[in-house]
């Protein structure tokens, strides 16, 4: 590996009340402990990227360079309607070459589900996308039972924390592998 994996975790909700930024800070947590990981957070709310996709918009330049460089990346996802939500569809359709030949993993959260319809719906657009999804993920099911009366997140860290770290290490080694082959061989799609 040559110099740290620069992980994007991208929020995914921009609704107000969203539960994205208290999930996403848990996991951001434990990808800035991974040894040899770099964290960038694109939170969407903050991006404010244009509702059409011509990628002129300044917005859109001027993320771009920090999707661009990321290695890898995980998207926080709500499922709202048995999908996800429309920002995060604008935000992967308002760029290309920044998305190809990476990893991507998705921490997810919702009601009975735990967001895991809508994860699966974002692996066949990441695959369009010339990504690769990493198998293992973690899923927030009935997620506002894991909020603490202090605000606390998550209510019982084991699980997930070890569900986040399987999922960092499947990330890391992609992102390594994919990274070097692009050294010796650019993607070209």
């Amino acid at each position: 590996m040559t110099g740290p994996i620069k992980l994007a975790v991208l929020l995914g909700s921009t609704r107000e009340g969203r539960m994205s930024p208290l999930v996403a800070r848990w996991f951001v947590e434990r990808a800035e402990a991974y040894a040899g990981v770099k964290v960038d957070v694109l939170d969407l709310a903050e991006l404010r990227l244009p509702e059409d996709m011509d990628g002129k918009d300044p917005a859109v330049g001027a993320a771009r360079p920090r999707f661009a460089d990321a290695d890898a990346f995980v998207v926080v996802t709500p499922e709202y309607n048995h999908s996800f939500p429309a920002p995060l569809k604008t935000a992967i359709d308002s760029f290309y070459k920044e998305w190809q030949a990476k990893p991507v993993g998705f921490v997810s959260y919702g009601g009975m589900s735990g967001g895991l319809r809508a994860v699966e719906q974002l692996r066949q657009i990441f695959a369009e996308m010339h990504m690769v999804s990493v198998r293992d993920g973690v899923s927030f099911h009935n997620v506002w039972g894991h909020v603490g009366e202090d605000g606390s997140f998550p209510t019982s860290p084991d699980g997930c924390n070890q569900a986040a770290k399987t999922m960092l290490d499947q990330l890391v080694w992609w992102a390594d592998a994919l990274r070097e082959a692009k050294r010796r061989n650019p993607y070209g799609s």
